[in-house]
């Protein structure tokens, strides 16, 4: 890719000859030898604040069906393939994404050689940033979201062989529960639920009942609450499942205790783990991303990406930093524990392995000890019914957002009913005068 002055197309090679990716100052019309299309407003971010990506992973799915069907299109067999974006910088760094995300993911690119692809010249890509009110000090790069998505494939994360589009789609939105899988089969980050099913101030609230089944048909065995109590543990326990409280405050950084705590549950849960605080963004986000950190030895801003991809919105504010100054700590005790792992024939004695391995949560974690039974209720359902937090405040923007995609506009059904009228009237004038003139003149044919 290259740049010789303001204005000036750019324009990288991905597949010789075949596929390419362009900035363009002016729209561009296909020809005979050529196929120019933009996912600029098709596969578009929904910003919470000020925040603009990444794309998340069912738009990079999309994304990559429809790069392979163009390649494999009988009608596009001799055509180069230009997938162009315009000059705003936010969807240039989104459409960015896409297309590096399919070099990792279907050419087998390196996250540095996808990267270089699209960074050739004097190119350069604005980074993300978070969901945050105000000012953002932390951001993301489109080689720390390559990064995140090879090692999610690497580690199986990431399998678009097994990947429910629709599923996918349908549990993101607020109104079916608002929950996306970070892990496959290991964690899930929800929206915290409520003492009963209801919309309230523009938000869905969903009672503890309403996740159930899908918790049960996906082996969820815990559930771990990070935010004051909204509704009885025991509608969970006694359907079955651990249930854990690990509050912190809205917005705020977990203590070296609760992350002590968090990742010893997680280590001994035998299913998958669903996790929730009230919007079940920023402190969900956090505390799973330290699990990844530990066990998978992702940086945290390869972390902050893959969970964002995953779900975006997700870590927020000084969690970001909180999770760069856990990175080392978390590496090391990611280390002995895997360590000890392996002196164990054949992974035996999961158990025993864990309490053996409190002793290295100490090395960042001094004089905590860890409760093996549950905490009483501590909250009682009005705590924070008078306070709006910054959960409430994602979550009704989360809603609205939706229930704006998912309405219908009134241009729209205008059009839909002036159609449906102007077919009446030409319905009547064809029953009403055009068929007897016509069956007059057949009538005058036949007796002649």
């Amino acid at each position: 890719m290259s740049r010789e002055g303001a204005g000036t197309p750019l324009v990288a090679e991905v597949i010789k000859d075949r596929l390419c990716f362009a900035i363009l100052y002016s729209r561009p019309k296909s020809s005979s030898n050529v196929h120019y299309f933009s996912i600029d407003n098709e596969l578009e971010y929904e910003n919470f604040y000020a925040d603009f990506g990444p794309l998340n992973l069912a738009m990079v799915y999309r994304y990559c069906c429809k790069i392979n069907k163009k390649l494999k299109s009988i009608t596009m067999v001799r055509k180069k393939i230009i997938h162009f974006t315009g000059s705003d910088q936010r969807k240039q760094a989104n459409a960015a994404f896409l297309i590096g995300c399919y070099m990792v993911i279907y050419l087998g690119r390196t996250p540095e050689e996808a990267y270089r692809i699209l960074m050739c010249g004097n190119t350069s890509y604005i980074p993300f940033r978070d969901a945050a009110y105000g000012s953002c000090n932390f951001y993301i790069t489109l080689l720390d979201c390559f990064h995140a998505v090879k090692k999610a494939m690497q580690y199986d994360f990431l399998n678009f062989n097994t990947f429910n589009l629709d599923e996918y789609e349908h549990y993101e939105k607020a109104e079916n529960g608002d929950l996306n899988w970070i892990i496959p089969d290991r964690f899930i980050a929800f929206c915290g639920p409520h003492s009963r099913t209801r919309l309230e101030s523009g938000y869905h609230q969903h009672s503890p009942e309403a996740y159930i089944p899908y918790f049960k048909n996906h082996n969820v065995t815990t559930i771990i609450r990070l935010n004051k109590r909204m509704y009885d543990a025991r509608r969970f326990t006694n359907a079955g499942f651990d249930h854990y409280d690990l509050f912190f405050a809205d917005g705020s950084t977990p203590t070296d205790a609760i992350v002590k705590e968090f990742l010893d549950i997680c280590e001994n849960a035998e299913g998958a783990i669903a996790v929730h605080c009230k919007a079940g963004l920023g402190r969900t986000g956090t505390l799973i991303a330290c699990y990844i950190m530990k066990h998978y030895r992702m940086t945290a801003a390869e972390t902050i990406a893959w969970v964002r991809i995953c779900r975006p919105g997700s870590v927020i504010g000084p969690q970001q930093q909180f999770l760069v100054m856990k990175q080392a700590s978390l590496w090391l005790e990611g280390d002995y524990f895997r360590q000890k792992l392996r002196g164990q024939e054949n992974g035996k004695h999961r158990a025993a392995v864990s309490k053996l391995l409190l002793a290295v949560d100490d090395i960042s974690i001094n004089g905590v000890k860890n409760q093996d039974k549950q905490e009483p209720e501590l909250y009682s359902d009005d705590d924070e019914i008078h306070g709006v937090t910054q959960g409430d405040r994602l979550r009704t923007l989360k809603s609205r957002r939706q229930s704006k995609t998912n309405a219908i506009p009134l241009t729209c059904s205008l059009a839909v009913l002036t159609s449906a009228l102007c077919s009446v009237v030409i319905w009547w004038i064809v029953c009403d005068y055009i068929l007897p003139i016509l069956l007059f003149c057949l009538d005058g044919f036949r007796t002649q």
